[in-house]
């Protein structure tokens, strides 16, 4: 048992809020799958993974990455049929590691969604202002279509969260329909130019080596192993946020876990098939070609028009800026609910009246939905008036190119700092299963699902956080010289010590608000010190 105080241990009812049984296992899946942007996931980040990472190996990534997502998300799952809480990663860690490192990490986790929003929203604008060009021959500036989608999941979000989940489950359908229908027109034609080429893919050694230089014949400079498993990392980000709708669901000791578990193993074989299947469609050299070229879209694009039509070519690339614009919409859901959780648990009763108030007809976050909204288009209009792009010309001259700002710095630099700022927390979390099962023995746990499985899923976060920083500038590409690629590492560092530094703070200064930071859970997840005493530990569910 923990030597904390019982004061310290006990957890909260969570008050009048949120509306409780909204929504189902399908609703709570397709909102986490819609996270992970499937369509965006596999356009944006398989091209990189191929010209600068792994080469032809990019399908065995995802899959490596599938399995040790897969190791965490077993020790995730443990953590979440004993606590409901909208906090997610911030209940579950101040349970496990207490409230110290959960303030820390719930602050970290809410930073990270947060950014994620705008990063998507920078996708979806370039993604719009290419669609638009190219299908109707309309160039519409990029920041219309960012102000505008992120005035739209605002209006959409302050609403019953039911009407999110329809939203998401349309475009998310239509999503993967589409790229089936890509990857099964490959496998009926008998493959691509050099068949299906799945040893040199999907076979799991791939994944560790990188891109020769000049590789098929092509102009390819050499690619590193690790960027392309930071790229397969980052196509997941998003899945773990099934626990975020724990309060919101029907039945959240069997909803987080199931959809927690299917959309994590559900999107790695997703992936790695259709990554597989499209690197086969264009065949080795295409394959490199299109993905170093100056427009590595074309990976997708030209195979789309080549195996389904021009037609499915622009409803694909319609389907590109839905998609990432159903991310954003997702990504907006998790960070207001994490500025909700942080909210109600401050030691204000303007602030718990406010940004932990949910809306009394829709039982949203309305006010933190709002909250999340502005500090959104903020950060789009900061990078909107104070960054740039520069491309070398054919002389090697660079030159301002504004059109790939909400590409290069706001999709590309916020997903950077966005998904090393979460493998942490998710790094964090691993320890706090393993914490809380055998060490405080809260409940008792299975040894291969609580200590082995969040133990490799930890350690291996950790490797990969350290495999962006060491490649750091090559990630970052175009945007290297940004100052908020410079600053991104201590705006992290910043966060987290702020969390702690509050949660200390209280400790002393307010010990009973300190008491029960991240302990706002749901009723029946009450975890009772005197009655965990007074009975024997309940079994490993």
């Amino acid at each position: 048992m923990a030597t904390e105080s019982a004061a310290v241990d006990e957890t909260r009812t969570a008050p009048a809020g949120l509306k409780k049984g909204a929504i189902g296992i399908v609703a709570v899946l397709f909102m986490a799958v819609a996270n992970a942007a499937p369509i965006t996931a596999m356009t944006g980040n398989t091209p990189i993974a191929v010209g600068y990472g792994n080469g032809l190996g990019a399908p065995a990534g995802f899959l490596f990455a599938t399995i040790i997502l897969t190791l965490f998300a077993l020790g995730y799952v443990a953590m979440a049929k004993y606590i409901t809480t909208t906090g997610a990663f911030y209940g579950f860690i101040s349970h496990g590691l207490g409230q110290v490192w959960g303030m820390a990490s719930g602050m970290l986790a809410t930073f990270a969604y947060v950014v994620f929003e705008g990063s998507l929203i920078g996708g979806c604008a370039y993604f719009a202002n290419d669609a638009v060009n190219t299908i109707f021959g309309v160039n519409i500036p990029w920041l219309v279509f960012a102000i505008g989608a992120t005035v739209v999941i605002g209006v959409l979000c302050h609403f019953h969260i039911s009407l999110t989940a329809a939203i998401l489950s349309v475009t998310l359908t239509a999503e993967v329909l589409v790229l089936f229908a890509l990857a099964f027109s490959v496998i009926f034609s008998g493959g691509g130019p050099d068949g299906f080429m799945l040893n040199q893919t999907v076979l799991l050694n791939n994944a560790f080596e990188g891109l020769p230089a000049g590789a098929f014949g092509t102009a390819a400079a050499a690619g590193s192993m690790a960027i392309g498993l930071f790229f397969a990392f980052w196509s997941w980000v998003g899945f773990e946020t099934t626990a975020v709708y724990g309060e919101e669901s029907r039945n959240p000791k069997k909803i987080v876990p199931r959809a927690t578990l299917i959309a994590v193993i559900g999107l790695g074989l997703f992936y790695t098939f259709i990554s597989a299947m499209v690197l086969a469609g264009n065949g080795a050299k295409t394959s490199v070609e299109a993905s170093i070229s100056a427009n590595p879209l074309d990976l997708f694009f030209n195979l789309v028009d080549a195996r389904l039509g021009g037609v499915l070519l622009d409803v694909y690339k319609i389907l590109l800026v839905i998609g990432s614009f159903a991310c954003a919409l997702a990504f907006h859901n998790a960070a207001s609910r994490y500025i909700f959780a942080l909210g109600r648990e401050i030691p204000s009763a303007k602030v718990q009246s406010t940004v932990g108030a949910a809306h009394p007809t829709h039982g949203s976050p309305y006010i933190a939905s709002a909250i999340q909204s502005v500090i959104t288009l903020t950060i789009v209009l900061l990078f909107a008036g104070f960054t740039a792009v520069q491309v070398p010309d054919a002389n090697g001259n660079p030159v301002d190119t504004p059109a790939l700002v909400p590409y290069t710095n706001i999709y590309g630099l916020l997903a950077l700092i966005g998904t090393a700022a979460i493998l942490l927390v998710q790094a964090i979390c691993s320890a706090a299963v393993i914490w809380y099962f055998w060490v405080k023995k809260t409940h008792r746990g299975n040894v291969i699902t609580t200590l082995i499985c969040p133990a490799i899923g930890g350690v291996a976060m950790l490797y990969v956080v350290w495999l962006l920083w060491d490649n750091r500038a090559f990630a970052a590409g175009l945007a290297a010289k940004s100052d908020v690629f410079e600053v991104g590492p201590y705006l992290i560092l910043a966060v987290f010590v702020i969390g702690l530094a509050y949660a200390v703070w209280l400790r002393f200064a307010k010990p009973a608000v300190y008491a029960e930071i991240g302990r706002t859970v749901m009723e029946e997840s009450h975890e009772r010190v005197g009655a965990e005493d007074a009975a024997p530990a309940a079994p490993a569910g």
